[in-house]
């Protein structure tokens, strides 16, 4: 597997792709297109609108990226907005559709696994309420908890985004102490 150097969350996430094949350049330009503060958990590849790109969740949205020769292509679902996700995986490939207020966007030839990864993480949230991994609504903000989200589990995300590389050492002693002061 290539080794990108461009950010930690990126890179780890990028090792996690079974194939970059035509998503190396959107891998290398990704951080363009990132909002401040916004940190990439996990990446795919696949079809939309035509062309083939990276699908990107952060902590604050899905993207979808194409950066073409001729043109660069940006579309994002903000995890606010969007209402349900759908997978339809075939022996190799599938389709992941979501429903973002009365649009739905089908993003096609998405890699099996990474697809049903992705589709999962997101149904995970939207029925939580929340976004994956999103601060509230500035960094120095507690966290605010999800309707039967007790402190114990989000604990235990906190500690699994750790895990994962997703979340500093420092945001996480920060993150954890916002989330015991909230007692």
């Amino acid at each position: 597997m290539a080794t990108f150097n461009v950010r930690p969350d990126i890179d780890a996430a990028a090792a996690k792709l079974s194939s970059t094949l035509g998503s190396k350049r959107e891998i290398q330009r990704l951080p363009e297109v990132l909002w401040e503060g916004e940190t990439v958990e996990m990446l795919a590849t696949g079809q939309y609108g035509g062309g083939a790109g990276l699908i990107a969740m952060t902590n604050l949205r899905l993207i979808f990226y194409k950066n073409g020769i001729m043109q660069q292509t940006v579309e994002d679902f903000p995890y606010g907005k969007v209402s349900s996700v759908q997978w339809q995986g075939g022996m190799l490939l599938g389709t992941l559709t979501v429903y973002t207020s009365g649009n739905r966007a089908d993003i096609k030839s998405m890699p099996k696994d990474q697809g049903k990864a992705l589709a999962d993480e997101l149904r995970r949230h939207i029925a939580q309420g929340t976004a994956p991994g999103a601060p509230a609504a500035g960094p120095a903000a507690a966290p605010a908890p999800a309707p039967g989200q007790d402190i114990a589990s989000r604990l235990a995300t906190l500690d699994q985004l750790r895990g994962q590389g997703l979340v500093s050492d420092e945001e996480y002693e920060q993150r954890r102490g916002q989330i015991l002061d909230s007692l």
